[in-house]
């Protein structure tokens, strides 16, 4: 009951029915859900711990703004972790691996899908890429900073959705990466990885500047 309630909570979150910044009382929250009380604290227990709420003294909580130097942490940390577990999962990957891989990539040139189907791919794609060689501590970490980024990066893909070229690019891009994880040097996987989040931290930026100004 308590994930079903935290994953409607991020639902309202990530597609702005809940907007950053947005006051709400966790009785209005429990009712609308039609459930206790209980369920709706220990989930934004979970959505606070990844950067979604601020809860406050009471039953109310707010939705956690919108910040660069959130946006800006969150991809420090992911600089610190991915390349580096990037770098040994090359060397794991099968045949069979980069062949479901392939078919994420497709995915990104669909003009036909939608910024959650769009999203939901990006996400099972890196996760994919770094299973091999992730432990169990690691994927937690990384599943933390992810939903905590979340927002960032829908709204940098929802911006850049509207661009004709963008679904070309986006495929051209993971193509890329994917390729020199095919190739298996380390070093390289490590720069590309590292690159890749650069570049996904600049387009977030940008995305974010008309919500902030």
């Amino acid at each position: 009951m308590v994930d079903q309630v935290a994953k409607e909570i991020r639902r309202s979150i990530l597609f702005g029915d809940l907007q950053p910044g947005q006051r709400f009382s966790l009785r209005e929250i429990a009712g609308q859900l039609g459930v206790s009380f209980i369920p709706v604290r220990e989930a934004l227990r979970q959505l606070e711990a990844q950067g979604l709420v601020v809860t406050r003294p009471g039953r109310s909580a707010c939705v956690a703004p919108l910040d660069d130097a959130d946006l800006r942490g969150i991809y420090r940390l992911r600089r610190r972790i991915e390349p580096e577990i990037a770098s040994r999962s090359c060397r794991l990957l099968r045949a069979a691996d980069f062949q479901r891989l392939k078919a994420f990539v497709s995915m990104f040139g669909d003009e036909d899908l939608g910024i959650d189907e769009i999203y939901d791919a990006h996400h099972t794609f890196h996760l994919e890429l770094l299973r091999p060689a992730a432990t169990a501590w690691d994927l937690r970490t990384l599943e933390g900073l992810w939903h905590a980024g979340e927002r960032y990066v829908r709204l940098a893909f929802s911006a850049l959705d509207r661009q004709p070229e963008e679904h070309l690019r986006r495929k051209r891009v993971h193509a890329a990466l994917l390729e020199v994880f095919r190739q298996g040097d380390p070093d390289e996987v490590a720069e590309a990885v590292l690159q890749h989040l650069d570049d996904n931290e600049k387009l977030a930026q940008q995305a974010l500047k008309p919500v902030s100004a």
